[in-house]
């Protein structure tokens, strides 16, 4: 186990504006009524545990593919990867509104490119969210010579994904790339021969949960 470098851990810089900003009418609407404060003291908390950031320990291992996310896995399957133009394992994860929304790299590697498709925000939960909602697409290239693809999916009431890697950009396993305020997930595709090492269903936890081993090249 190790311990990848992190920025910022405890308190995601996406939130500190929307944190300021719920604290400051809390504390005014104490001063004016302190038992009606209550919904807006409560409203802080929901905001402070959303934006939580925390720096998390990663597993060792060359093959490993880190989780990118906090959630639940809602798709184990082989699909045709259009990012990448091939076939490829895919596996999301699904992030409620309890989960940390912080995204981290899911293997170390070059970015190839980030691609940016506007669309719908239905449910991210539903597999359709994967090819419809908004999303943001990252392709990574390993110094083994695979291929790596990471999209961040907008959902219900998601309205903003943030991705920070450009092409060009050399990131590691672990590495926070990227953010996606409210319910939303992230389909990882990998090369076929990629072992999972996840079920649907699993809760999973962003760098310190194995989502699959690349193939041995």
């Amino acid at each position: 186990m190790h311990k990848p470098s992190y920025p910022h851990p405890i308190i995601a810089r996406e939130g500190w504006p929307f944190l300021a900003g719920i604290v400051v009418i809390s504390i005014l609407v104490t001063f004016w009524s302190p038992g009606a404060s209550v919904v807006f003291w409560l409203l802080s908390l929901f905001v402070l545990q959303f934006f939580r950031d925390p720096a998390r320990m990663a597993p060792d291992g060359a093959n490993n593919v880190l989780s990118p996310a906090d959630g639940r896995i809602v798709a184990v399957e082989e699909v045709d990867d259009t990012y990448a133009q091939r076939r490829a394992l895919k596996i999301s994860v699904f992030m409620n509104v309890f989960n940390v929304h912080s995204n981290r790299a899911p293997v170390n590697g070059s970015v190839v490119s980030v691609d940016y498709f506007p669309g719908k925000f239905v449910n991210a939960a539903l597999e359709k969210a994967s090819l419809e909602n908004e999303r943001n697409a990252m392709v990574i290239h390993t110094a083994s010579g695979h291929t790596v693809t990471a999209v961040q999916v907008a959902g219900l009431v998601a309205k903003r994904i943030l991705c920070y890697a450009k092409p060009g950009d050399q990131l590691y396993s672990g590495q926070r790339y990227g953010f996606i305020r409210f319910g939303s997930r992230v389909d990882v595709y990998l090369p076929l021969g990629s072992r999972p090492r996840v079920s649907i269903g699993d809760k999973v936890s962003a760098t310190s949960t194995v989502l699959a081993e690349l193939p041995e090249q």
